[in-house]
């Protein structure tokens, strides 16, 4: 039985964030599954995705293990009732649909925030992870390099990865911006709500900031800001770590302002110090811009440039796809050419087998010198033989006929005889 390329996912689009949770997976259980993916079926060809939006399961199998995969997924994380989840999961037993969806899900077409750039990273350390088990075989790295390329010519030929499209990058970015000539920028998040959760672990892509975090329930800001290596502060010390900061960051959820203006006019600001506010209702006083040296902004002006560059996104989609649909039908055609490879392989030995049993009989006693030329001419003429039959089984490939090429040619010189003898 033929195989083909599968995927099982779940997703933001299939499953609720409590439910995804629960099936995500770190990288030494996603390295777990792809061995025990390897040894108990051997697969030769498997990638496993698993971030705070997706859990996926790519792999060539000639069959569907879907249910396999959602046990093991469960064995996993503990649970002994998984399969209950299974209608979570979204099965795609075609292979040009899966083909198709980890083209989609690379490109950032089905994420939350449409073009996120870091899923295309995230795809990247899967592909990775898949190849140092060598769990790539010709058939993913070859797919994966297609979606690599296809991946810069999106951002060469798009507006699809232009501007922050969520409210957490375009903050990132803006403090990115913002703190540009500042070595080691202080940065202060205040409050771990849903928003302020999400701003404090894209702070990752400020390396070179020195973060600090702080929340009123302290466990949760250091199950958050621990792993990621950032400075965790009791919430009662974040007036001092607010006067030292160079960009504070609140979404603490109150009735009036947490940060007044009376309270930041005994602060000593040398330069400036920004103030970004992601709560609703505000929890920064508007009046804080009339003070020197500070620069405040609200949750409003970093929605409407995260809108606006959404927007460009989406404009961009139809271009996107089609890119994606030249690049899947590329990759189409390398694989109907790697069904006729075998094919050809064998008919290249066969014939090399030919010249070398002829060359052997022929030329025992021949000088050197003559025995180079002859060899020369005789893997001159088998190339040129080979020109033909090579040329009709790519053609056929195309024209959906392999099958019947193959055969042909397999019948015409005998290659299945060639092969047992051998």
């Amino acid at each position: 039985m033929q195989t083909k390329f599968r995927v099982v996912s779940l997703s933001h689009k299939s499953a609720p964030v409590h439910i995804r949770e629960l099936i995500s997976l770190d990288e030494a259980a996603i390295q777990r599954l792809l061995l025990k993916l390897k040894e108990f079926f051997s697969v030769t060809d498997a990638l496993v995705l698993s971030t705070c939006n997706r859990t996926e399961i790519y792999y060539n199998h000639e069959s569907d293990l879907s249910v396999d995969l959602v046990k093991l997924i469960g064995i996993e994380r503990g649970l002994s009732d998984a399969i209950s989840y299974l209608d979570y999961f979204q099965i795609l037993n075609e292979e040009k649909e899966a083909v198709s969806h980890l083209f989609r899900v690379s490109m950032g077409l089905e994420a939350q925030v449409v073009g996120d750039i870091q899923i295309s990273n995230q795809v990247k350390r899967a592909y990775q992870a898949a190849a140092d088990l060598e769990l790539a075989g010709p058939f993913l790295h070859r797919l994966m390099h297609t979606i690599f390329f296809t991946n810069k010519r999106v951002v060469q030929e798009t507006a699809f990865r232009d501007g922050a499209a969520s409210l957490s990058y375009a903050t990132i970015e803006l403090i990115e911006s913002l703190t540009q000539n500042i070595f080691q920028p202080r940065v202060l998040v205040i409050g771990l709500g849903e928003i302020g959760e999400d701003v404090a672990k894209n702070m990752v892509h400020l390396p070179t900031a020195q973060i600090k975090i702080t929340n009123r329930t302290l466990s949760k800001a250091e199950e958050i800001g621990l792993p990621l290596g950032f400075e965790v502060i009791p919430f009662e010390s974040c007036l001092a770590a607010m006067e030292e900061a160079d960009v504070v960051v609140c979404s603490v959820r109150m009735q009036d302002p947490f940060i007044t203006k009376q309270l930041v006019e005994s602060f000593n600001i040398p330069s400036f110090k920004v103030f970004i506010d992601l709560s609703v209702p505000r929890s920064i006083e508007t009046s804080l811009e009339e003070l020197a040296g500070v620069v405040l902004y609200n949750v409003d002006n970093i929605r409407s440039k995260a809108t606006a560059a959404l927007q460009n996104r989406l404009d961009s989609i139809p271009s996107v796809e089609a890119i994606l649909e030249e690049s899947i039908e590329e990759f189409g055609a390398w694989q109907k050419e790697m069904v006729v490879s075998p094919t050809i392989q064998k008919l290249k030995q066969s014939l090399e087998q030919i010249r070398q049993e002829e060359l052997g009989r022929y030329l025992k006693n021949i000088e050197e010198k003559e025995f180079v030329l002859i060899d020369k001419i005789t893997k001159s003429m088998m190339q040129k033989i080979l020109k033909v039959p090579v040329v009709q089984l790519r053609a056929a490939c195309q024209r959906n006929e392999a099958a019947e090429m193959i055969e042909l040619i397999t019948d015409l010189f005998d290659l299945e005889k060639s092969k047992n003898e051998k």
